[in-house]
């Protein structure tokens, strides 16, 4: 219980800084003991001391750093690390929501489609933290399930398109990314620690990238797409990426423009609005599409399937 109640605490706590732009240590001690008397359903004694301690171990787990601003506590937030926070926030948001009593199945509604579990989360994490090397073996999906040993620095984990992945340097010292689901006979290298580069603006790299795929190889390019005003709905309250512009929004439809790499990643997000979506810049991504399209023409054909 002691455990559960710890948990419950640093989402209230959480939660509760991720709503204002500060709070004072009384406010916010009377505001923790307030909602874990509702939701525990008794008093439960909390000090100053106490608070200071949450605090740290948010950082520690979750690398949400909380400083006192002159005027009350807040959250830090590193620039770079915006969007995660963010949606780790609403994570947070989400679980504290389900009272300790309530059967999560009658307020939550899971997505069907389940990816297959890591086992490894928490070994990874402990392996990042304590800069230790990690060893695995690895399925290749592209090269008829051809299973290689690897040897990475771990450096973070990364979640895209409902997996997760381990992201880390190679042996031969170029950053890639490993599914998680992917992985087996992990084990850390206890005996070989590495040390960490901190003059790598890691999460940077994969910012001019649509999900997991980051080649420095493939230029950065000016992309206009055009969507129907349904779909455009859509688009404009989940956003590709972070570069996303409006260019105009009309009855005719959204027309938006980003800036990132083309990769398969993003080719596979336009195909999802089919229906809609039209390139209009750059003119190889248009030819791209319409090859595909065309490939699904012939395979999907009524007359061969018959």
């Amino acid at each position: 219980m002691a455990k559960e109640n710890q948990i419950r605490r640093l989402g209230i706590i959480i939660n509760k800084l991720r709503h204002v732009d500060y709070i004072s240590a009384p406010d916010l001690i009377e505001y923790v003991k307030r909602t874990m008397s509702q939701q525990c359903g008794e008093e439960t004694g909390y000090t100053v001391r106490t608070l200071q301690r949450d605090f740290g171990t948010i950082r520690r787990l979750f690398g949400i750093e909380i400083r006192h601003n002159g005027n009350g506590y807040s959250i830090v937030l590193n620039n770079s690390l915006a969007n995660f926070y963010e949606e780790l926030l609403c994570n947070f948001e989400i679980l504290n929501a389900i009272d300790s009593d309530s059967a999560i199945q009658q307020y939550i509604l899971a997505d069907h489609r389940h990816h297959a579990q890591s086992s490894n989360i928490a070994d990874i994490l402990d392996a990042i933290r304590n800069r230790l090397t990690v060893e695995f073996d690895y399925t290749l999906f592209r090269h008829d399930n051809l299973v290689v040993t690897k040897q990475i620095e771990p450096y973070y984990l990364k979640e895209s398109q409902h997996r997760w992945y381990l992201v880390g340097y190679d042996t031969d010292k170029k950053l890639k990314c490993f599914a998680l689901d992917r992985i087996s006979l992990f084990r850390i290298a206890a005996d070989k620690p590495f040390t960490r580069r901190e003059d790598i603006d890691i999460p940077a790299l994969f910012r001019e990238s649509f999900g997991i795929w980051n080649n420095p190889q493939i230029p950065v390019e000016e992309i206009i797409l055009r969507y129907n005003s349904l779909d455009g709905k859509f688009v404009k309250t989940l956003p590709l990426h972070e570069s996303q512009e409006i260019v105009s929004d009309n009855d005719e439809g959204l027309v938006i423009k980003l800036r990132l790499r083309i990769t398969n990643d993003f080719v596979m997000e336009l195909l999802s609005r089919s229906s809609s979506v039209e390139v209009i810049k750059p003119a190889s991504l248009r030819q791209k599409l319409y090859d595909i399209y065309k490939q699904a023409i012939e395979r999907n054909s009524p007359e061969k399937h018959e």
